[in-house]
């Protein structure tokens, strides 16, 4: 039998967002041995151990995500709005202010606000064409 789209092969199956227990039971374990660990991981890296070394400095310098960025962008009223955001998100990555992928984050939302502009301005002139039709 083929399932509907967007019908679960398995209704009454484990719900959303719940957890393995055995990822929840080892988290409990490490969480009582964590300083230890640590303590174990440092002294091996201090020691030459590269392993151990590549595992801290990765917890150490990890890439930051879905941080709060401090950049100044104009705020988005008008289509005209995005332009000058784009140029001062431009700047901001010539100058190092923002990361690439931080700018092509931003860069997505300067395009989803002028698409909503667009869609809505479509959408006024489409009413007022059938508004002025009907007379």
């Amino acid at each position: 039998m083929k399932f509907l789209p967007g019908q679960s092969g398995n209704p009454a199956g484990r719900p959303r967002g719940s957890r393995n227990k055995h990822t929840i039971a080892a988290e409990k374990l490490f969480a009582e041995d964590a300083e230890v660990l640590a303590r174990v991981a440092i002294d091996l890296a201090k020691a030459g151990d590269i392993a151990a070394l590549r595992l801290c400095l990765d917890r150490v310098c990890a890439p930051h995500r879905h941080r709060p960025m401090a950049f100044d962008m104009p705020a988005l009223g008008v289509a005209a709005d995005a332009v000058g955001a784009m140029r001062n998100l431009m700047e901001g990555l010539a100058e190092g202010e923002v990361s690439a992928p931080e700018a092509a984050g931003l860069a997505k939302v300067i395009e989803g606000f002028t698409k909503a502009l667009t869609t809505f301005d479509l959408d006024k002139r489409l009413v007022d064409l059938e508004r002025r039709a009907k007379k």
